[in-house]
């Protein structure tokens, strides 16, 4: 930081990543640094990964990563955009990764059509963000979080809060989807 307390913007790289083990959830252990589209890529990263540790966890076991995985990802996402000098840096993914896991969890089983479908619906609330989700995205805006009360502690809760929005809503319509 420089002695206006603005923020001084770093650029992730796999060096920076290493150096803080909140920088390496935040930035979706690596996927994150995708130079296009590191939400997509740390989504894609949560699927692969919820695929291989799905015949390991059970309901309850999903559960507990869950719910771990936000207070965590709130801290680790905190403590990344401090280091990074952004509020909401593209390259944290974490946000994406455990409210996908939500949705997969919450879908399953399903087949492969089904997550897909998840996938697309989860990408597209994320990236226009219509509705609540743009209401969740905007609550802490404008904020210079290196300036004010809790500053990067809320940083990191808005980090999450909007993904966990376009979760529910991915939920809401697939769970319309098979109603119809």
């Amino acid at each position: 930081m420089n002695d206006d307390l603005q923020p001084v913007t770093v650029r992730p790289s796999a060096g920076f990543m290493w150096r803080h083990p909140a920088r390496l959830l935040a930035l979706g252990f690596g996927s994150g640094l995708s130079p296009k589209g590191p939400g997509t890529a740390g989504t894609l990263w949560a699927w692969a990964a919820f695929v291989a540790l799905q015949p390991w966890l059970d309901d309850a076991g999903w559960a507990w990563v869950i719910g771990a995985g936000i207070p965590l990802g709130i801290w680790a996402c905190a403590v990344t955009a401090r280091d990074m000098g952004v509020a909401d840096p593209s390259a944290v993914v974490w946000d994406e990764v455990v409210a996908f896991w939500l949705v997969l969890w919450l879908l399953m089983p399903t087949g492969w059509q089904g997550q897909l479908a998840a996938f697309a619906l989860f990408r597209f609330f994320d990236i226009a963000k219509p509705g609540p989700v743009g209401w969740a995205d905007g609550l802490f805006h404008g904020e210079n979080p290196a300036t004010t009360p809790w500053g990067w502690a809320r940083a990191g809760w808005a980090i999450m809060l909007d993904d966990l929005v376009a979760a529910a809503c991915t939920l809401l319509v697939m769970a319309l989807w098979r109603v119809w």
